[in-house]
Order: structure tokens, then C-alpha cells, then sequence
């Protein structure tokens, strides 16, 4: 299955355009916060972000939270051992892997998820994360009705939400991007009503939801512009970039 078509800010290449970074640069120049928000891990988001600068970023869809190279809070899963035994009874030969101080945990090759994924092939009884906290638990699925399976092996405390049509992203429900950019703007004295929020997928409904102007690109989820305030460019036009400068 391509992938090609997911994205806000990175291109299909997974680098992010001279262009962009200097349209984010004239923006925090000019007084305004840049945050990233992405379901990615840290030590992911940093190989894209090594050529710009950020005054915050929301990781793990919400479960980590940083405030320049600051850790600031987080909302991770407290039983993840429990909760990856209860998938695995559920479906033995689901393919599971879990993020544990930034080390990716997988039962399969996680390459799968994306070229370059870094990951350690762990134990079938993921022992090594027994007594650990999990930023996230990922089951591979293949569509919303394959990962609807899972909620019932869900505590009340966590949630499933699809990625990229095969990424099943279990989280503390409060671990969510919205919540992330409201504390995010209280940290910094920001009203919500002032937040613009880009996204193109399905864990980014909320945060477009909940800022003041909620923006989809062109390459973005149908169900993602239905719950948009506008469109911009695709990813590979500088969408975002050209919206900041058009209206900022």
C-alpha cells in the first residue's frame, strides 16, 4: 500500500522544502509560536526537524509534550505489558509493537510502517517492557472496521485511533493533540481562539476541532476537510507555508 499520499508538512520525499522553513522562520520572527504535532516518536520527528527550529512539540499524538528541548509532560500507559497480552490473546498473530523510552518494541519487522523505522525485535512475551510505561502500543491494521476488533481489550483510560490506514494507535485518552495544543497555549498565554491547526489525517480531526481555524491540505482525508474551517495546497505545493504567508 503507498503512503505517499499522508502528510501535512513533510513531502513525499520526507523533507521538508527550503521554502517552508524559511515562511516558519519569518513567522516566529514576527512573535508567533510554531509547534509540531505529530503521532511520530521523538527521535523520529528530529531527523526532519534537524534544519528549523520549533518553540514546542506534541509527539506521540499527545502523549509527550516539549516545550523547546524541554520535557513538559507526558501520558503514557502504565499497564502496556497488560494491555499487549490482552491483543495477543485476542489475536495471537497480530502484529504489535510498543514505545518505551524512545525505543520502539516490535514482535514483527517494523520497517513496514514506514522506510527507515528504527526498532528492536522483541520477545514474543514482550518481557522487555514488563513494569515499563508505553508512550503508545501499535497493532497493525488494515482498515476502521479491523481496528474496532481491538476496543474491546481497551481499558477505560485508552483509545484506538487509525493512522495512515494501518497504524492502529493505542493512547491515554488524554494523550490526544488537542489537549496537547490547549496546554501548550496556556503555557505560552495563548487563547485557543488564536491557535491555527494544520492536519491531513484521521488523529488530526480534534486538534482542527478544537483551534480556532482548523485547516486540511489538498492531499488530506475526505472525512479531515468535512471537519476543516478551510483547504490549503497539498504538501508538495508548500500548502502550509503558503497559507502562512498569504494570510499571516
Amino acid at each position: 500500500m503507498s503512503q505517499i499520499w499522508y502528510g501535512t508538512l513533510l513531502r513525499n520525499d520526507k523533507t521538508i522544502s527550503p521554502y517552508t522553513i524559511k515562511t516558519i522562520a519569518k513567522l516566529r520572527q514576527s512573535g508567533h509560536k510554531f509547534v509540531v504535532a505529530t503521532a511520530r516518536p521523538l527521535r523520529a520527528a528530529k531527523k526532519f526537524l534537524e534544519s528549523m527550529e520549533i518553540d514546542a512539540g506534541i509527539y506521540h499524538n499527545g502523549a509527550l509534550l516539549y516545550r523547546g528541548k524541554n520535557k513538559i509532560d507526558s501520558y503514557q500507559i502504565d499497564h502496556a505489558h497488560d494491555v499487549i497480552h490482552s491483543i495477543l490473546n485476542l489475536n495471537p498473530s497480530a502484529f504489535v509493537a510498543a514505545e518505551v523510552d524512545d525505543i520502539l518494541y516490535s514482535n514483527f519487522a517494523a520497517e513496514r510502517l514506514g522506510p527507515g523505522t528504527d526498532y528492536t525485535l522483541t520477545q514474543s512475551d514482550f518481557s522487555e517492557i514488563c513494569g515499563k510505561k508505553a508512550d503508545k502500543i501499535i497493532v497493525e491494521v488494515n482498515s476502521l472496521e479491523d481496528m474496532e476488533k481491538y476496543k474491546s481489550v481497551l481499558t477505560d483510560d485508552l483509545y484506538i485511533q487509525i493512522s495512515e490506514n494501518i497504524i492502529g494507535m493505542i493512547m491515554k485518552k488524554a494523550g490526544a493533540k488537542s489537549n496537547g495544543i490547549q496546554y501548550l497555549a496556556s503555557e505560552f498565554g495563548i487563547g485557543t481562539e488564536n491557535i491555527i491547526a494544520f492536519g491531513d489525517d484521521y488523529n488530526d480531526i480534534d486538534m482542527l476541532q478544537t483551534a480556532g481555524i482548523g485547516i486540511c491540505v489538498k492531499n488530506g482525508l475526505d472525512i479531515v476537510k468535512n471537519h476543516a474551517d478551510a483547504i490549503c495546497g497539498s504538501k508538495e505545493e508548500d500548502g502550509v507555508a503558503k497559507w502562512l504567508e498569504k494570510n499571516i
